[in-house]
């Protein structure tokens, strides 16, 4: 392959220049010793697996060393978890193990707006770029369709209720479910930033033309299907999970399921296909499995379970990701994730940039759009070591796991040899094993020295335990993980959250559920603007949710939205089609 200099190259001319040369989706298949009857192609250069097919043959196989890649706190900009994610993979790669990444499949809410898609950079990236933005194999299309498929049976089945009496219920095969409007709990779904739908009145009009009340839309990252599809096992799971979701309660109180509403086979039938994980490559050819994306700040943050599964019986390393920091993605991935799956990690990587621990510090605001200011391209080691901080604090989350952090220093071109030795000796006096990797300029060469230290953190013996057992009661677990993970002092409670603690507390079957936090993913604490690691603050739980299906109950904390909104100046301004060969550009 030519050689590719992300100094003069856009993301996007990178992924288009790889793309020329990258493996067809059945040379990638074999070489990771997939058979040809476990392959579902979707096109030359990627389809999907049958997993029911690989795990049934891989049943009795030895599982590798599984690595989960976790971040600081970001600044808006990100700090490159995924590009150190296929950085890592590659890195691997280079050494001559046989690896397997898996992430998650990017919302168009991000790809369209600020963020971008979430492919990595420069030579660390996650290819095709084009198909792995914009739609892939259409995962996210079904879970928009099923969701909406039990918002269009809810809202009908309020408007037949309204308009008939039990009797001619009875003619069509219905009982009343006498579903309470005040309290319908679910919301349309589309897969955009759209903050005009995050209130609506729908059914407007006469009484054939639906049941009149507020509604809105939430992004399609954040529905419980999307959690569901991430944390299912199997068909099966999914099938009995998906009849679980608590779509409404009726005016006595009694929770309204999609069984309940008879919709939950028919949005099964929409999930099918998309139980089978994508596979894709790295600019440097390692497999990659794309599959689920939930948001960690509104939903569980990770790829699935079914991907990690397949990942660590192919391969003798199997690299995942955590959505944002270890106080939000990386909690969930330890306490959620692998309690669901009964893999334990390895080795951790927490990824960080010597820009967002200047911010900690007490840098200049970051916004996305802005030129950075000039203290973040100078060194200024007294701003760095205050900001480290907040590294100090997430190592310390990680190694409450029992798991000896790597920290990964993700090099920029403006970082001195001062600032990254300050790091690593700050690092390591807590406790951590440190590498700095140019896997952005370099790829699998530049992340050498962080795949070797990976090598040795999972060589170290783990010992592995979750945060709280799920015997501990909601709100003893609630603090918990604000004491240990966030840095609270305390947690307070609006009266409609403590009432709701209470109730689930008193229910034996929600009572079993984990505890799916959701936060801010630009502070510690709840409030996005406080940086660094504050201390001598309270955690404010809004309200709690419960994702039945998806087996957790959600506390909210602060003013976080499950819609997010787009920006003033969003990624969609700069993406177009080249008209003679329909390539797209402009993706990041």
């Amino acid at each position: 392959m030519i050689k590719l200099d992300p100094l003069k190259l856009k993301d996007w001319q990178i992924a288009e220049a790889a793309e020329e040369h990258m493996k067809p989706f059945a040379q990638l298949a074999a070489d990771m010793g997939l058979k040809v009857k476990e392959l579902i192609p979707m096109g030359r250069q990627l389809g999907k697996v049958d997993f029911m097919q690989v795990l049934a043959r891989l049943k009795n196989a030895p599982k590798g060393k599984y690595i989960d890649v976790t971040a600081i706190t970001p600044t808006p900009l990100g700090e490159g978890k995924t590009t150190t994610t296929m950085g890592l993979v590659e890195g691997l790669g280079k050494l001559g193990k046989r690896v397997v990444g898996a992430i998650r499949q990017p919302s168009g809410g991000p790809t369209f707006n600020v963020k971008g898609s979430a492919a990595g950079g420069g030579l660390a990236q996650c290819i095709p770029l084009t198909p792995f933005s914009i739609r892939l194999t259409g995962d996210f299309d079904s879970i928009t369709n099923a969701h909406n498929l039990s918002m269009v049976a809810l809202t009908s089945r309020m408007q037949h209720e309204r308009n008939y009496d039990d009797a001619r219920l009875e003619q069509a095969g219905l009982k009343r479910l006498d579903i309470d409007p005040q309290r319908v709990e679910t919301r349309w779904a589309i897969d955009f930033c759209a903050q005009a739908l995050r209130n609506i009145t729908i059914g407007k009009g006469g009484k054939m033309d639906g049941f009149e009340m507020e509604s809105g839309f939430q992004i399609t990252v954040s529905s419980e299907i999307m959690a569901i599809l991430a944390v299912s096992k199997n068909l099966k799971d999914l099938r009995e999970r998906m009849g679980r979701i608590v779509m409404a309660y009726s005016r006595n109180g009694r929770p309204v399921t999609t069984r309940d509403l008879e919709v939950d086979g028919a949005m099964t039938a929409w999930m099918v296909d998309a139980m089978n994980p994508n596979l894709l490559q790295t600019i440097e050819g390692q497999p990659v499995f794309v599959h689920a994306g939930p948001f960690a700040n509104i939903a569980i943050g990770q790829s699935s379970i079914i991907a990690d599964d397949l990942g660590v019986r192919l391969g003798e390393y199997h690299v995942t990701e955590s959505g944002f920091a270890a106080d939000i993605g990386f909690e969930k991935f330890w306490n959620l994730k692998c309690r669901f799956s009964g893999l334990k990690p390895n080795a951790v990587v927490i990824v960080c940039t010597v820009r967002a621990l200047k911010m900690h510090g007490g840098g200049p605001v970051v916004k996305p759009g802005m030129p950075l200011d000039e203290v973040y391209r100078k060194e200024n080691l007294a701003l760095l070591e205050k900001g480290c901080e907040n590294l100090v604090a997430h190592i310390e989350t990680v190694m409450k796991s029992g798991v000896r952090p790597v920290v990964c220093i993700n090099s920029f071109y403006t970082d001195t040899a001062a600032e990254v030795a300050l790091i690593k000796k700050i690092a390591e006096q807590h406790g951590a094993l440190a590498a700095h990797s140019q896997h952005w300029l370099k790829g699998g060469e530049g992340a050498r020295e962080l795949a070797e230290a990976v090598i040795a953190a999972c060589n170290e013996k783990s010992h592995f335990k979750f945060l709280y057992d799920l015997s501990l009661p909601l709100r003893q677990r609630i603090e918990l993980i604000a004491r240990e993970v966030y840095g609270a002092q305390g947690v307070t409670y609006t009266d409609v959250a403590l009432q709701k603690a209470k109730a689930f507390e008193a229910d034996p079957e929600i009572a079993k559920l984990g505890t799916c936090m959701v936060k801010t993913h630009l502070s510690l604490s709840h409030d996005p603007m406080i940086k660094g690691r504050p201390r001598g603050w309270d955690l404010p739980i809004r309200d709690i949710l419960i994702y039945r299906g998806a087996g957790f109950v959600v506390p909210v904390a602060g003013d976080i939205k499950l819609m997010p909104g787009t920006a003033s100046n969003p990624a969609f301004r700069n993406i177009d089609v080249d008209v003679k060969t329909g390539r797209v550009r402009g993706l990041f």
